[in-house]
């Protein structure tokens, strides 16, 4: 299987500097907004979508896939909370191990159920070390995988978990605060992070504000992520300034 939604991905890092994702939830928007919303984003600049959610409680994520897949030409990635969270019609597929945390069911259990669905249906696999980041609040994702997640202070202890993803040969790592959380992940630990690891780094979670998203891009993140902002308040003229910002190179 030829890794060619990574290999767009690293195209994006290379020649914009970092890459912006927008995370769509079939949950929260679907039909006509779901499909206008992901248009409207490719039109002002996000470089592939995320679509998933921790919890996620459409029985149409096929159909809701097939139809944003219809209307756009940039990736399609899935972002799965669960085994069942997976589509045929999707450009790949984030697959993670929640090594952040010590649930065996989310470190290999789900991805051993997984990976024959993913074989069979021909979607390519970006292996992805996820870490969450302890927030001010109990996120979606901590709670639905019961694990704790890394505190905001302690950037040795994501550091050594991202080196583990790192040496284990996963393609890239996901720091993650939850959707909707306030804050996002420190631009600390993402440096320390960046600063000690080769490949590259995702970051996600209570990112806000295009000043917020170009922070994370300066302190070293390669890609970043918005869902819930999108959410709550999109427009074309803010999905186009988050990525003028995250895609202006440092320097």
């Amino acid at each position: 299987m030829l890794n060619t939604v990574l290999n767009h991905l690293l195209h994006v890092r290379s020649e914009k500097g970092a890459g912006y994702l927008a995370l769509l939830e079939p949950d929260k928007l679907s039909g006509a907004p779901l499909i206008d919303m992901a248009v409207c984003c490719e039109a002002n600049g996000v470089d592939a979508l995320l679509i998933g959610s921790s919890l996620m409680l459409t029985v149409d994520l096929d159909e809701a896939v097939s139809q944003v897949k219809a209307h756009v030409d940039i990736p399609i990635i899935l972002f799965p909370g669960a085994l069942h969270h997976i589509s045929r019609h999707a450009d790949a597929i984030l697959f993670l191990s929640l090594i952040s945390g010590r649930n065996p069911q989310y470190l290999i259990g789900e991805q051993v159920h997984a990976a024959p669905i993913i074989q069979a249906y021909d979607l390519e696999p970006i292996a992805t070390g996820y870490i969450l980041i302890g927030s001010d609040s109990i996120t979606s994702a901590e709670f639905m995988s019961n694990t704790r997640p890394i505190p905001r202070d302690k950037s040795t202890i994501a550091v050594a978990h991202a080196l583990a993803a790192e040496y284990l040969g996963m393609h890239m790592v996901y720091l993650d605060a939850g959707s909707g959380a306030r804050p996002s992940v420190p631009e600390t630990m993402v440096e320390f992070v960046s600063d000690n690891v080769s490949i590259p780094i995702i970051v996600g979670g209570g990112i806000r504000s295009p000043q917020i998203a170009r922070e994370k891009v300066q302190a070293g993140a390669d890609f970043v992520v918005t869902g819930t902002i999108l959410e709550e308040q999109a427009s074309p003229a803010l999905i186009r300034e988050f990525a003028d910002a995250i895609h202006k190179k440092p320097g």
